[in-house]
């Protein structure tokens, strides 16, 4: 069994869309419509048969009571991995990302949690 799609949900996915290809960097891979909204899925540059990040929309009231509470209570949504978390770190600063939490080493990992604009908080983590 594989892991193909995993999803984040976000307020309003064209914002979400050039967040996650314009300042994390991520490759779009689908954007067909679906219903009311669209099935937006990205993968890692380098990855394109990879696993998708799904951006999908909030418009549920239990999804979006899901992701108001994970943010408000500081629980990142998901996590990616990078290589050199200082560099990406310093990238994202002189792009505007706004931080919850510089890299910080526990254990093993040094991670750092953002605000990715779209109504979650993302842990990035380098291994």
């Amino acid at each position: 069994m594989n892991i193909i799609v995993t999803s984040v949900f976000v307020e309003d996915q064209d914002k979400a869309l050039r967040f996650y290809t314009e300042t994390l960097g991520f490759i779009k891979k689908h954007d067909v419509p679906a219903g009311g909204a669209r099935w937006i899925t990205l993968v890692s540059p380098g990855e394109e048969d990879g696993t998708e990040l799904l951006l999908e929309p909030n418009g549920h009231p239990a999804a979006k009571e899901y992701q108001e509470r994970l943010f408000a209570d500081g629980i990142p949504a998901t996590m990616f991995g990078v290589a050199d978390i200082h560099n990406e770190y310093k990238r994202l600063k002189e792009q505007g990302v706004e931080f919850k939490m510089e890299p910080t080493e526990m254990g093993e990992v040094t991670m750092a949690i953002f605000d990715d604009t779209c109504g979650n908080l993302i842990q990035i983590i380098q291994q």
